[in-house]
């Protein structure tokens, strides 16, 4: 990965989430080594919609499970994706966090 540039590599994890489930700016940043890094994960995700392959941007939401890029992809969007997904979201909120959250730390691990 290390001629990837980070927006390429941020762009290989999340195509790794699966539908059902959801992560965080931070959790991304966490897994590349960059646990500081999670705006620029946002960064990412805000150009995802160039990406090829597609990018399942609509997964990553801030690490209390709120739809913060919300407004990127106009209107409901977003949750309309989620929800289509089998995610409950309220109030722009992922509903049952906890269950749905995918930690690449615990699920991509060796």
């Amino acid at each position: 990965m290390e001629d990837i540039n980070f927006f390429d590599k941020v762009y290989q994890v999340a195509r790794l989430i699966p539908k059902g489930r959801v992560t965080s700016y931070g959790a991304i940043a966490a897994y590349l080594g960059t646990k500081g890094s999670s705006r620029m994960v946002g960064y990412a995700m805000q150009a995802a919609g160039k990406a090829k392959p597609p990018v399942p941007a609509h997964r990553v939401v801030n690490r209390q499970g709120l739809l913060t890029a919300k407004f990127h992809f106009g209107g409901n969007t977003m949750q309309e994706m989620l929800e289509s997904e089998g995610v409950k979201v309220i109030d722009d909120q992922v509903q049952d966090f906890k269950t749905h959250f995918w930690d690449p730390m615990i699920e991509l691990a060796l």
